[in-house]
């Protein structure tokens, strides 16, 4: 590729795991910034609002702001915005993201008006039998399907955790229905991010944990992808992937090597 013009990066198990920063990440964003090189950080997390994330990143030292970070949550209310204008929406998520929602219509889920739209978001314990059976039923009459991702698990500090497609998976083959997906792999996530920073893709990196959401669906897209090997990444899962990654790490410490390297 040409010189790196810019760089997006996953948050959640390429910068911190349950929030702390991974070894050297913190620097890494620091010396990007010193480099002036633009930076968006992507992630499909969906238990915080990007004001909420970016306060969090502070505080742990990193160099961001609000404006740095793209989230499903504030994806997932532009495209409901745009393509279901006024829907009624029913959200089943985990974690308060009712501010990235301002403008959209969300009913009370134990209330009686039957939603235009279920759009499900992040795992947690409200991903309970009755939300998903009352999901079911809603999708049964007609209700569209919107999920901000269909990742299957993600790395805490104690593990890997169930996360959205294990239970997405269920609810498509049980209704018969195909969600719509707009947190990664969805291009238009990565569209946006491109856009706010004015790059071009072929001069963009991409960092991520995930190598089929993160990476290669980045590549799809023209980026440059660069996989990580810390979060949820697993040579199991490396090996059977889809497609090869354009570059693998250690971990997001070694990106400033890289993105020298690439620049000679």
């Amino acid at each position: 590729m040409e010189q790196v013009s810019a760089v997006l990066l996953d948050i959640d198990g390429v910068l911190t795991v349950s929030w702390k920063p991974l070894p050297g990440a913190v620097e890494a964003v620091g010396r990007l910034r010193d480099a002036g090189t633009p930076l968006a950080l992507l992630t499909n997390t969906t238990s915080r609002t990007r004001a909420s994330i970016a306060t969090v990143l502070a505080r742990a030292g990193f160099p961001v702001t609000a404006d740095d970070i793209f989230t499903a949550p504030a994806v997932t209310a532009a495209h409901l915005t745009e393509h279901f204008p006024g829907a009624r929406c029913l959200l089943i998520n985990s974690g308060d993201i009712h501010e990235d929602f301002e403008g959209v219509a969300l009913v009370d889920p134990d209330g009686d008006v039957a939603p235009d739209v279920v759009v499900v978001g992040g795992a947690g314990p409200e991903f309970g039998y009755e939300a998903l059976n009352r999901a079911f039923a809603h999708l049964q009459k007609g209700a569209r399907l919107v999920a901000m991702h269909r990742n299957l698990y993600w790395r805490t500090e104690v593990g890997l955790q169930l996360d959205t497609g294990a239970f997405l998976l269920g609810l498509e083959r049980a209704a018969r229905v195909e969600a719509e997906v707009t947190g990664k792999p969805a291009a238009p996530f990565f569209a946006a991010a491109l856009a706010h920073l004015g790059v071009d893709a072929s001069r963009t990196l991409m960092v991520g944990d995930d190598i089929e959401s993160d990476v290669l669906a980045a590549q799809r897209n023209g980026l440059t992808g660069v996989l990580v090997r810390t979060g949820k990444y697993q040579p199991e899962t490396h090996r059977a992937a889809t497609g090869t990654p354009d570059h693998v790490l250690d971990s997001v410490a070694d990106l400033s090597a890289l993105v020298e390297r690439l620049g000679r």
